[in-house]
């Protein structure tokens, strides 16, 4: 899903693009992936899934603890 760059989203259509947005990244996607996907900028994605009460994730990715060296 394509949205065009600098075109304002608003009402239903933004509803129905922050819905998508929240399922993709409820499916594991980064906030990173998904603004490339719909070429909109980090900060945009971002916003949408506050709007829609996501909980999102903490930054870094994976943090395992590193094997114990013996």
């Amino acid at each position: 899903m394509k949205v065009m760059k600098n075109k304002r989203i608003v009402g239903a259509e933004r509803q129905a693009l922050a819905a998508a947005v929240a399922k993709r990244y409820a499916g594991g996607g980064s906030v990173r992936e998904i603004a490339e996907a719909i070429n909109r900028s980090y900060g945009f994605v971002h916003r949408l899934l506050e709007e829609e009460g996501v909980t999102l994730r903490p930054r870094g990715g994976n943090r395992r603890k590193a094997a114990a060296s013996a």
